[in-house]
C-alpha cells in the first residue's frame, strides 16, 4: 500500500496548486502570469531566507557555544521567534516586491488570489518533487545491500533504521505531506491578500501585519517540531491557521468588487447599424443581376 500512498502524496502535492490555479483562471479570469509572479517571489525569498538562517545558526553557535550542549528553557521560544521572523521578513518582503515591481497593475482581489496560489503552490510543487526523489531513493535502498555500499558502524545502523521506519509508516503518515500542503496553501493565499492591502489601502502597516502573521504560523511550527509533538497534532495546528486564513481571505474581499471582471461593453460606431441592411441590399441586388443573366 505504501508503494501507492507515497507517490499519491507527491502527486497531490504537485497537482493541488495547479488545480487551484486552473480554477482561479477560469472562475475569476485572473491571468496566469500572476501565478508565475508568485513563483518568482517564493523562489526569490528562499534565495535570501536559506542562507540567512544558515548564517544566523553559525553566528549563534559562536556567541553561545554551550547552548547545544546545555539547552535552556528560553532556547525554544528564541528559535521560534527568530526562525518565524526570518521567514516572515523574507517571504512578505518578496511578495511586496512582486506587487511593487513585477505586477504593478495587479491590484484586484482576484490578482492576490492567483499570486498567492503561485507563491504557495510553488512551495508545494518543489516539496512534492523532493518527495518523489525520496521515494525513489527509499525504493533503491530497500532492495540494496547497504553493507555493499560501504556503510559501516553508526551510519549503517542509522540508514537501516530510516529505511525501516519509512516502509513501516502508517498510511495516514504517508500522505501527511499532501494534507499539510492542503492547509498551507490557504495560509499563503491569505498572506498575499494581506500584502495587497499595502497598495489598495496605501498603508505600509499591512506589510507588518503580514510579517507578524507569518511569524506566528512558522513560530508555532518550530515549537511543534522541536518539542516533538505528534505529527497529527502539528497538522491540526496548521489546520487551525488555515481556517483563520480562510477568514482573512473572505473578510478582506472588497465589497462590491465582482469576482469575475465585467465584460467590456461593445462600442457602437456611427452608421454601424446601417451596415447590415446595406450589405443585405447589395446582396439582393447582386442576386437579381445573376437571375437576370440566366438563360434569357
Amino acid at each position: 500500500m505504501l508503494y501507492i500512498l507515497y507517490p499519491l502524496n507527491a502527486l497531490l502535492m504537485i497537482g493541488m496548486p495547479i488545480a487551484l490555479a486552473v480554477w482561479l483562471a477560469r472562475k475569476t479570469k485572473a491571468p496566469w502570469r500572476l501565478f508565475g509572479v508568485g513563483a518568482v517571489t517564493f523562489i526569490g525569498s528562499q534565495v535570501v531566507h536559506l542562507p540567512l538562517n544558515a548564517g544566523l545558526t553559525a553566528l549563534f553557535k559562536v556567541i553561545w557555544p554551550s547552548a547545544s550542549a546545555q539547552p535552556q528553557w528560553w532556547h525554544l521560544p528564541f528559535n521560534a521567534l527568530v526562525l518565524g521572523l526570518t521567514a516572515g521578513l523574507c517571504e512578505e518582503t518578496a511578495r511586496y516586491a512582486g506587487y511593487r515591481w513585477l505586477a504593478k497593475k495587479a491590484r484586484a482581489y482576484r490578482d492576490a488570489l492567483m499570486l498567492g496560489a503561485g507563491h504557495g503552490g510553488t512551495e508545494a510543487i518543489i516539496l512534492g518533487g523532493l518527495v518523489v526523489i525520496g521515494f525513489v531513493n527509499m525504493v533503491v535502498l530497500r532492495n540494496t545491500d547497504l553493507g555493499a555500499l560501504g556503510l559501516t558502524g553508526n551510519l549503517l545502523t542509522q540508514t537501516q533504521n530510516k529505511v525501516a521506519a519509512y516502509w513501516s509508516a502508517p498510511g495516514c503518515i504517508a500522505i501527511l505531506g499532501a494534507v499539510e500542503r492542503l492547509f498551507s496553501i490557504p495560509i499563503q493565499v491569505s498572506l498575499s491578500v494581506l500584502v495587497l492591502q499595502v497598495f489598495t489601502c496605501n498603508d505600509w502597516r499591512w506589510l507588518v501585519v503580514a510579517i507578524g502573521y507569518h511569524l506566528i504560523v512558522d513560530g508555532m511550527a518550530v515549537v511543534g517540531v522541536y518539542s516533538k509533538w505528534p505529527p497529527l497534532l502539528i497538522e491540526a495546528t496548521v489546520a487551525a491557521f488555515a481556517l483563520v486564513s480562510v477568514g482573512i481571505i473572505l473578510g478582506l474581499r472588497p465589497r462590491g468588487e465582482p469576482l469575475i471582471p465585467p465584460e467590456p461593453e461593445p462600442v457602437l460606431v456611427s452608421g454601424a447599424s446601417d451596415t447590415p441592411r446595406l450589405a443585405s441590399n447589395r446582396s439582393a441586388d447582386a442576386s437579381h443581376q445573376l437571375d437576370d443573366s440566366k438563360f434569357v
